[in-house]
């Protein structure tokens, strides 16, 4: 290897700045290799379940024997430990490596980990998130997985961008998650446009918090608007995933940290969701 990577590297043939950052891409490279396939959870609007969505993925993918990694990037507001029952909990360090958290099959990396004060803002530029989120990718003993579920932040910036890019070489795709009504429908419509510029496929859009199901009577009333998700994926011409109802047993499993599919497997949030982690098993 050359001892200045500061154009080509005669090593790996890609531009690296230091010799340092050629040894990390090469640690990553060689960790994504052993992932089958990446999912990344994006949303162009906050407030729909988008990390609800992630952890469900990812135990849902996990139930039929797979084996299984959720990365949350979502640096600022991370909440897959509080959904997990995880928060203020530590990950361990093993000849250098990061160990994740292993629950119920799924391995579970968040920034929040590394924070000492679970209460703590992250204030980090462009580049800080950049470092981070390569480090997530590269320093964790991820091992073989057949799928790693990605939860991003909403939006279409720094951490979205980054994840994205790193994980281009490989089998990666994006589920798109938003709720029915149009203004969120307007901002999600950004998420399938970053993808499209990415050119990072669709795997599909889920439609989230689509009608209440009373639990007493099984009436189905719809809050918002009825259809944004699927009127979403037809104009872009992606696969409809499927409908997620409002569910009161949702955010009880979120806050007991709980996913809802092992916490109440006959609700109708968890109905409804079976048949989109079999339509991504199905998708090889």
């Amino acid at each position: 290897m050359s001892e200045e990577c500061n154009h080509d590297c005669e090593h790996c043939g890609k531009h690296h700045a230091s010799e340092e950052e050629c040894r990390a891409a090469e640690r990553r490279e060689a960790v994504l290799g052993a992932i089958k396939h990446k999912l990344v959870v994006l949303s162009g609007k906050g407030g729909v379940g988008k990390s609800t969505v992630a952890v469900n993925l990812a135990f849902g993918l996990a139930s039929s024997g797979a084996k299984v990694g959720l990365l949350d990037v979502d640096l600022h507001g991370p909440s897959i430990p509080t959904m997990l029952g995880l928060k203020g909990s530590a990950l361990d360090v093993e000849d250098g490596l990061i160990v994740p958290h292993e629950l119920s099959g799924v391995k579970v990396v968040s920034v929040d980990f590394f924070l000492p004060d679970p209460n703590q803002a992250v204030i980090w530029r462009g580049p800080m998130k950049n470092a981070v989120i390569q480090q997530l990718l590269s320093d964790v003993t991820w091992g073989e997985l057949d799928y790693l579920v990605v939860d991003c932040p909403p939006g279409t910036g720094d951490e979205p961008l980054s994840i994205c890019q790193l994980l281009q070489d490989g089998d990666v795709s994006a589920v798109v998650v938003t709720t029915p009504q149009e203004v969120a429908a307007a901002d999600v419509r950004k998420s399938l446009d970053f993808c499209e510029q990415l050119k990072l496929p669709v795997r599909g859009v889920l439609e989230n918090m689509s009608g209440f199901v009373c639990p007493h009577c099984g009436k189905v009333t719809y809050i918002f608007k009825q259809g944004g998700g699927e009127r979403l994926a037809e104009e872009a011409g992606v696969p409809f995933l499927g409908r997620i109802p409002i569910d009161p047993s949702v955010g009880e499993a979120c806050d007991e940290g709980t996913p809802f599919l092992q916490a109440n497997r006959d609700s109708a949030a968890a109905k409804a969701f079976v048949p989109v982690v079999n339509t991504i098993l199905q998708e090889k």
